[in-house]
Parts: structure tokens; C-alpha cells; sequence
């Protein structure tokens, strides 16, 4: 450490300076350039969803029916639909319902999952051995076929495909938080706040969870994505959001099969937003893993 002399005699240790927040952010990006990539385009989606009309003057939801699958031009950068709606806006509209979904659904099922992964390595014994059990039911399924049996009994809309994605993302969120947190259980202040009286629900929000940040926040980056292609998915079946809301599953839905040889671009945009958006995701998330990963760093 370096040393400076304040006075004949007196020797002053430098006080290391706390990291900044650019400085983190810089070493994150030289650290991880392909997490850096997948951060730009988290970022360009955020700002598409929250300065859409900005960035576009069409109406996602007005139909021209003198425009109909118009090739991409310079009036129309990305050609039009079937109705004669601009790919473009809806694209850009598509992203506010994209992260929407994504976001909500994956910050609910991730937080739920939190309470009850910290919560079964808390207590363990036999409520931890009945609350794996009924984890291993749910994780039995593939999380689009629970999100489809759970909008076969909500229905469709964008309410109900939040909730139907939500569900399937708890037991995967509490069983890696529920890893983590079994190793806090055994730290000596937890012993420490249980003999000083805490209550049970002081130790599990005061002194477990902050300690699992880590695995939650990777597991939130990774959902995201996850949420993304499912919402798609549903809508693309016909059984997620509905018209004329603008959604990049349901514009594939739109145009995908009717229009594939004659007009391409009524899928192929969606298709790649879709693609980049959940390529992004996972590209964050998994530097974000291995940026926050102890052992990734020996």
C-alpha cells in the first residue's frame, strides 16, 4: 500500500478509495465484453419501450389498407403488414410489451421465489423436505407447459400471461436460492441473532436475503429472456396477447405462415427481435454470473 509523509517522523497510509459506480460498470465491460454486447441491447430495448413515440410517427394499431404488405422502403424502413400497419412501430410498441412481461413476470416469480427458497433453508426439517417435494412436482413440467395450462384456465391477455409465467418461474427461483441459502443458515450470526431473540422473520429478510443477492439476480437476468420467448410463444398459439395490442408473437402469429414466400419480412423482423432480445438477456446474465461468481475469478 502506498505511503505518504505528512510530517518529519509521521507516516499516513493512503485510505483506499471505493470503487465507483463507472468504474464498476467499466471493469464489468472489459471484463466481459460479450455481457457488455448484451447489456447494449438491453439497453436499446429499454429505451425503444419508453421513448416509442419518439422514435416512430405510425400508429402500431392503425390499419392502411392502400399499404398492405408493402415491401420495406423508405416510407415504411421495415415494410407493412397484412393491414398495412408499419413493422417498424410495431416492433418498437412490441418492446413495451415485451418487457413488460418480462420484467413483471420474472421480478414476481424470482421475489416469491426468494421468500420461500430462504425461508425452506431456514426452517429445513420437514417443512424443507415437503416444500422440495411439491418443487420437484412443478419442475416435472417444462415451464411452457405449465404457462400453457395456466392460461387455459385464466385465459388470455396480458394480465393473465404475466401470471401464467410467473408460476412456473417460482420453484426454479427458490431452488437456487434455496442452495445458497442453506450454507448463510450455518454462519455464526445467524446463531448470534437467534440467541439474541430475533423473530423468524427478522433473520430471513434481515440477514438471509440480502446475502443471496447474488443467485437472485442471476436467476432475475436469466428469467427475463426466458419470459420473453415464452410470452412469444403463447402468442404466436394464439393463447397470449390479443390484437390489436402489439406483441412480436403475435405478429410472427400474423404473418409466418401465410406470408412467408410472398412477403418475408412480415416474419422475419419479429423474428429477429425476438432472437436478439433473448439472446441479450442471456448474454448479460451469464457474465453477469460469472462477474459475480467468486470462483470464476481464482
Amino acid at each position: 500500500m502506498a505511503t505518504e509523509t505528512a510530517s518529519p517522523g509521521t507516516i499516513v497510509e493512503d485510505i483506499p478509495r471505493k470503487p465507483t459506480m463507472l468504474g464498476t460498470l467499466g471493469a464489468f465491460c472489459r471484463g466481459n465484453p460479450l455481457g457488455a454486447f448484451g447489456g447494449f441491447i438491453v439497453i436499446a430495448m429499454c429505451v425503444m419501450a419508453v421513448f416509442a413515440p419518439l422514435l416512430t410517427s405510425y400508429d402500431p394499431t392503425a390499419n392502411d389498407f392502400g399499404a398492405m404488405l408493402s415491401a420495406p422502403d423508405w416510407e415504411h424502413w421495415l415494410g407493412t403488414d397484412q393491414f398495412g400497419r408499419d413493422l417498424l412501430s410495431r416492433i418498437i410498441y412490441g418492446a413495451r410489451t415485451a418487457l413488460l412481461v418480462g420484467f413483471v413476470s420474472s421480478f414476481a416469480g424470482c421475489f416469491l421465489g426468494l421468500i420461500l427458497g430462504v425461508s425452506s433453508a431456514y426452517f429445513g426439517g420437514r417443512f424443507d423436505l415437503l416444500f422440495q417435494r411439491v418443487m420437484d412436482v412443478f419442475m416435472a413440467f417444462p415451464l411452457i407447459i405449465l404457462a400453457l395450462a395456466v392460461v387455459a384456465i385464466f385465459g388470455t391477455g396480458v394480465v393473465n400471461v404475466i401470471i401464467a409465467i410467473t408460476i412456473p418461474v417460482i420453484p426454479r427461483a427458490a431452488r437456487i436460492v434455496r442452495a445458497s441459502a442453506l450454507a448463510i443458515r450455518e454462519m455464526p450470526y445467524v446463531d448470534a441473532a437467534r440467541a439474541n431473540g430475533f423473530s423468524h422473520t427478522r433473520i430471513i429478510f434481515r440477514h438471509m436475503m440480502p446475502n443471496v443477492m447474488a443467485p437472485f439476480l442471476i436467476i432475475l437476468t436469466a428469467q427475463v429472456g426466458q419470459a420473453i420467448l415464452i410470452e412469444a410463444s403463447l402468442s404466436y398459439l394464439g393463447l397470449g396477447v390479443q390484437e390489436p395490442v402489439p406483441a412480436w408473437g403475435l405478429m410472427l402469429r400474423g404473418g409466418a405462415q401465410e406470408y412467408a414466400e410472398s412477403a418475408p419480412w412480415v416474419a422475419i423482423f419479429p423474428g429477429l427481435a425476438i432472437t436478439l432480445a433473448v439472446f441479450g438477456f442471456n448474454l448479460f446474465g451469464d457474465s453477469l454470473r460469472d462477474w459475480l461468481d467468486p470462483k470464476m475469478k481464482t
